[in-house]
């Protein structure tokens, strides 16, 4: 598939830009590419990076949280390019791959406590534009306080609408910056184990259903 955007060539990015699109390349989430697709407008690029800085890499909510929110919404958009990244901090702070993979029936799941499955919940609701009752919100206020609620659902929207957006334009990782694998998922490390992993037919976006 032909990309739909092209990525701004980094050699013409300014010194400040060069250096959030190299922390990307070696930190990743996000990964330099969609980065790269920004960058043609810097008030994008810089919007972007300082709102994900804000209420993912840093804020009130536990991130790991956040990081679950953020793949669920993958599953349930098809975003491969944001699907098969990781976050670095939230595997160092004890996110296991494993969580990954029941995301989309997490109510049913026991891989998840009471405040992931509240959190995904959440992320259910704002993805898929379910009504929410009483119920709802209590569970939710049970769980959270309000401000982790305003950043919870706020990162929710964030990542909700830049996936949908970045799963239309066919771009790939390893192409901007290439030879780091920070951030990848497993089996995703270079483009030729990527290649690999999408040919499987135990592939998450072949058997990602939705709700």
């Amino acid at each position: 598939m032909n990309q739909r955007i092209t990525f701004f060539p980094v050699e013409e990015m300014d010194d400040a830009m060069r250096a959030e699109l190299e922390r990307c390349a070696q930190i990743g989430t996000p990964r330099p590419e969609s980065s790269a697709i920004r960058a043609h407008v810097p008030g994008a690029f810089w919007g972007f990076t300082q709102a994900w800085d804000a209420v993912f890499r840093n804020g009130v909510a536990d991130h790991s949280l956040k990081e679950l929110c953020r793949v669920y919404v993958s599953r349930s958009v098809k975003c491969e390019y944001c699907g098969n990244q990781r976050s670095t901090a939230a595997t160092s702070a004890g996110l296991e791959e494993g969580k990954y993979d029941e995301l989309l029936n997490f109510e049913s799941s026991a891989v998840y406590s009471e405040r992931e499955k509240a959190a995904l919940a959440y992320a259910e609701a704002i993805t898929w534009r379910l009504d929410t009752d009483d119920a709802f919100w209590e569970r939710m206020h049970s769980q959270f306080t309000e401000p982790e609620l305003v950043e919870i659902g706020f990162f929710i929207a964030l990542t909700m609408g830049q996936q949908s957006w970045l799963r239309t334009l066919n771009i790939e990782h390893h192409q901007v910056l290439p030879g780091t694998a920070a951030s990848m998922a497993p089996g995703f490390e270079d483009a030729r184990a990527a290649a690999a992993s999408k040919s499987k037919g135990s592939y998450w976006a072949k058997n990602s259903q939705g709700r």
